[in-house]
């Protein structure tokens, strides 16, 4: 009796382990990473409202109301057009340009639908996170003389004719930079260079704010708390970015946080030199410049090539936004240009030239490179043909959607509007209500 109870004891044992290995092989769900990514897609979604204060303590204290609203509207919008068919042109099979329509409304995904080893709605919603923010980056650029129906019209022709293209060609199987091997981790192309490129166009477009609109930040307390969410949000935006509760997302985690730490450094440095005074609005500027600018490259970097990104981050935005953008005279009014899209650039550049085969592998990806040999040329003449082709198709379709939105519903709000604030003129309401005749009652 005891050999039978022992025997019993054994395949029970040997059972569970053979159902261990089944559960975490392929063509089935992994529990761990399903729940790490749908993890990842809150802290991404969360992004977007710290967006919104991060953007809204940058504006005009006229203006608050207008941008919270601009960016924050951008969930609803493109939640419902990633659903209706944006996942479907982004990530069906199609062809080598756009996805095809045959999971317009999620039709044939379930429950038990699966990519890789997690759920395909877990997959599906954390995607949609990254095209909400891209949207909302890009109305940094236009603080203070956008209409609010401009808007509403601009955000789901962006998000349906550039992103989803973009996002297919990248990050899609039957897309032509997949193919090519263009690396792009979590967004350097995809969201950084397309929501800057898409903001330089419609700053452009827009025109200037007179001198007498254009002032300081509003509320830094403001700025720095959405700096914090942003920071925090994108541990999600890249450590789930590798698709699995696994190494790689923790080497993402840690890669981001280095070089976000020390762009924010090396901003202030720059602007100590070239000012002579330090400043915190440098600081949180510098660190999501070094987050946009490692996005690209932190699935495939290693930790000293973290820091080097991180120091042509801070050098390299910073350059752009302080003498760049008064070089050309465009009026990008919270900088999206030369934090995001030089940032991208930068970061989707030097995910060529540092990756290392001790993040991809041994064999690399289609015989990747480590160091300056021919093959690594042959990486960096990539990465600068991705670059190229997300910056012209992102500028060109923008004009046509930025002309199809002056000549139907108007672009521009009239200067008697930009002058009294968007708040007010748009919305009919403020942020701050002042009791001062209360309070100075109070104080006597």
């Amino acid at each position: 009796m005891k050999k039978i109870g022992y025997l019993t004891i054994l395949i029970f044992v040997f059972m569970l382990i053979k159902s261990s290995m089944v559960w975490a092989g392929d063509g089935v769900l992994d529990k761990g990473d399903n729940a790490w990514i749908l993890a990842s897609a809150a802290l991404v979604l969360l992004m977007t409202p710290g967006l919104c204060l991060f953007y809204g303590g940058l504006c005009s204290v006229r203006n608050i109301v207008n941008m919270l609203m601009m960016c924050f509207m951008c969930i609803s919008i493109v939640s419902v057009q990633w659903i209706l068919f944006g996942y479907s042109l982004s990530f069906s099979d199609g062809n080598w340009f756009f996805g095809d329509l045959s999971k317009i409304g999620l039709m044939g995904i379930t429950p038990d639908s699966l990519s890789g080893s997690i759920s395909e709605y877990t997959f599906m919603i954390f995607q949609c996170m990254f095209a909400v923010i891209t949207a909302a980056l890009v109305l940094g650029a236009v603080e203070g003389r956008m209409k609010f129906s401009a808007v509403l019209l601009f955000v789901p022709l962006f998000a349906t004719f550039v992103y989803d293209p973009i996002c297919h060609w990248q990050w899609c199987e039957t897309g032509w930079m997949y193919k090519w091997g263009v690396l792009d981790f979590a967004g350097g192309l995809v969201v950084h260079v397309c929501c800057g490129a898409g903001a330089l166009t419609l700053a452009i477009m827009l025109g200037s704010r007179k001198r007498q609109n254009i002032t300081p930040p509003c509320n830094l307390p403001m700025v720095c708390l959405g700096t914090g969410l942003l920071w925090f949000g994108w541990f999600g935006f890249n450590g789930g970015s590798a698709l699995a509760a696994d190494g790689r997302a923790a080497f993402a985690f840690a890669i981001t946080n280095t070089a976000a730490a020390t762009a924010a450094f090396v901003w202030i440095v720059c602007e100590w030199i070239g000012t002579g005074k330090p400043t915190f609005l440098g600081a949180l500027t510098g660190a999501i410049a070094g987050l946009a600018t490692i996005t690209p490259a932190s699935g495939f970097v290693g930790p000293l090539g973290a820091i080097q990104i991180g120091i042509m981050a801070g050098v390299g935005c910073y350059f752009a936004v302080t003498k760049l953008k008064p070089l050309f005279g465009f009026d990008d009014a919270l900088d999206v240009v030369g934090v995001h899209a030089i940032g991208g650039t930068i970061g989707t550049f030097a995910a060529g030239l540092y990756c290392t085969k001790m993040v991809m592998g041994p064999d690399g990806v289609d015989g990747l490179f480590i160091g300056w040999g021919a093959e690594g040329l042959e990486q960096l003449g990539k990465q600068c043909v991705g670059i190229l082709a997300t910056w012209a198709f992102t500028v060109a379709v923008c004009i046509i959607i930025a002309l199809i939105v002056k000549y139907t519903v108007g672009l521009r709000t009239t200067e008697a509007e930009e002058d009294k604030g968007l708040d007010i003129t748009q919305h009919g309401e403020i942020a701050y209500h002042l009791e001062l005749e209360a309070t100075s009652t109070l104080r006597r």
